[in-house]
């Protein structure tokens, strides 16, 4: 009773603190978000553009006196260096992607095998732009997008869900007054059987955990009783498909764990592990032949065995060669390059030769307004008259600062709403310079090349001075200071202590 008589004493009070929230903020929040029942809230009479409110199901289209909303799809390079960059006094970010954080690519080999931890390469998006998890009107969405509707301004988008056990996607629409698609591009397969179902890219941080794991298991299977020396052989046999960058860095890293790490805590197999790398043409294409030679001399010195040729078939134990060469391998890695990914092939847009989407040199997709796309989804139009640029994290990350600058100057001079920028001068557009290429090979070994092309003149070098300039330049390039922490505690742990060898 005395309960009772205490909430009756104080529920005009409580009331009117709920009248008050629900009046303030709390109705402005939650009027960005739309459903079937909206048209209690908002009469769609007052909605822009004449958009029913109760169609909506998502962020609907944004009111005069709210701030025009940037959809930026995606997480990588680019629209992290985009979100960062962002004036969000001008303008609502809200991201869409199927990851909440960035992947310092350049360091991802190194965590296959403990030289580095995970979470050493990760950067949360929050961090990255903190209006995400502190303003009212942006958002980070856990999602794909599957639909573009240029013409109503709107993304059409499917939650990720984790496994088939839970919950089913919930689709949802997001109006834009400016939409980026920095999407990324997907692995290259070149329709080659099996590589799906077989091979392990090493593109994202699952990636890298996927290797590390199967790598361990298969230390720890080969030294099984009883087992036979032709299959204890297939399960170290490492093989890595392509000679770009990733392939020679992550052959680097793998050669070394074995040469440090393998050799004094698995002694039973030390002789049976070995790594093979496999490329069609030359390793290192865009390395000078100085380069090229060096590599591949110190790369033969800790045990990786190149194999020339073309992967015609793979299997689940074996990959066939167009030589018809058959090997055997327990743990294979594909690094090939990349190519548009399904969701960008879907898209009616205009395409490169390459067939990513077309732009101008402001970044722009010039058949649809308000739509412009950064990074490796992205591609100059034959009607620039330039060429499409590398598909590397310099490039993107360039063109990321470049598009946030340019829609700060919009949203400064009134043209950040949905079609009100035709008549804005956009100022000088985008233009790459190469600042130069480098690649560790192990063994405190790398190669720095800061020529604009490898026929120009500069500075090219190799060797241990190579390998601390590698190292230095990443630490530095690292997002936020608390993974540069994690990154020099890592390699201090490592040289010290070697890696961590435990299958979690």
């Amino acid at each position: 009773m005395f309960l009772i008589k205490n909430l009756t004493r104080i529920s005009p009070t409580s009331s009117s603190i709920v009248t008050r929230f629900r009046t303030t903020g709390s109705f402005t929040l939650a009027s960005r978000f739309c459903t079937a029942s909206e048209t209690q809230i908002q009469s769609p009479a007052k909605i822009p553009n004449g958009v029913d409110r109760s169609q909506y199901s998502g962020l609907a289209p944004t009111r005069e006196g709210e701030k025009p909303r940037v959809v930026v799809l995606g997480s990588g390079w680019a629209g992290c260096r985009l979100m960062k960059g962002i004036d969000t006094n001008l303008y609502d970010v809200v991201c869409v992607s199927p990851r909440n954080h960035m992947v310092f690519t350049p360091l991802l080999a190194s965590t296959c095998v403990g030289t580095l931890e995970f979470r050493s390469v990760a950067e949360p998006i929050s961090r990255i732009q903190p209006a995400i998890s502190r303003e009212p009107g942006s958002f980070f969405f856990l999602a794909n997008c599957s639909r573009l509707d240029a013409e109503a301004h709107e993304v059409h988008c499917e939650t990720l869900t984790d496994g088939l056990n839970t919950l089913k996607p919930w689709k949802f629409k997001i109006a834009y007054d400016k939409l980026v698609v920095a999407s990324g591009a997907e692995a290259s397969t070149f329709g080659i059987h099996g590589v799906m179902e077989n091979a392990i890219f090493l593109r994202e941080v699952h990636h890298a955990q996927e290797i590390r794991r199967k790598l361990l298991l298969n230390l720890m299977l080969s030294d099984t009783p009883g087992i036979s020396k032709e299959e204890k052989r297939r399960l170290l046999h490492c093989v890595v498909v392509g000679g770009g960058p990733t392939g020679v860095e992550f052959s680097g890293e793998l050669s070394d764990f074995i040469m440090k790490d393998v050799r004094q805590r698995y002694s039973h197999v030390k002789d049976d592990i070995h790594v093979t790398l496999i490329e069609a043409r030359d390793i290192l294409s865009s390395f000078d032949d100085r380069l090229r030679r060096y590599a591949i001399k110190q790369l033969n010195k800790s045990g990786v065995r190149f194999v020339r040729g073309i992967v015609k078939d793979v299997q689940s134990q074996k990959l066939i060669l167009d030589d018809g060469t058959e090997v055997p391998y327990g743990l294979l890695v594909w690094s090939t390059g990349v190519g548009p990914s399904s969701f960008v092939r879907s898209l009616g847009l205009p395409k490169d030769p390459t067939g990513r989407i077309g732009i101008d040199e402001w970044m722009r997709v010039p058949s649809v307004q308000d739509v412009f796309a950064i990074g490796d989804c992205s591609g100059y139009l034959e009607t620039t008259g330039k060429p499409t640029l590398p598909a590397l994290a310099q490039v993107a990350e360039r063109e990321g600062k470049y598009l946030a600058n340019l829609l700060n100057k919009i949203g400064k001079a009134n043209g950040g709403r949905a079609n009100s920028a035709k008549e804005i001068e956009l100022g000088a557009p985008f233009v790459y310079k190469h600042l130069g290429s480098m690649a560790t090979i192990g063994r405190y070994k790398a190669l720095v090349d800061l020529r604009e092309s490898k026929d120009a003149k500069g500075i090219s070098m190799t060797g241990f001075v190579s390998w601390f300039i590698w190292r230095s330049a990443y630490l530095t390039r690292v997002v936020s200071w608390r993974n540069r922490f994690y990154v020099a505690i890592n390699w201090f742990t490592t040289f010290v202590f070697g890696r961590d060898i435990s299958r979690i």
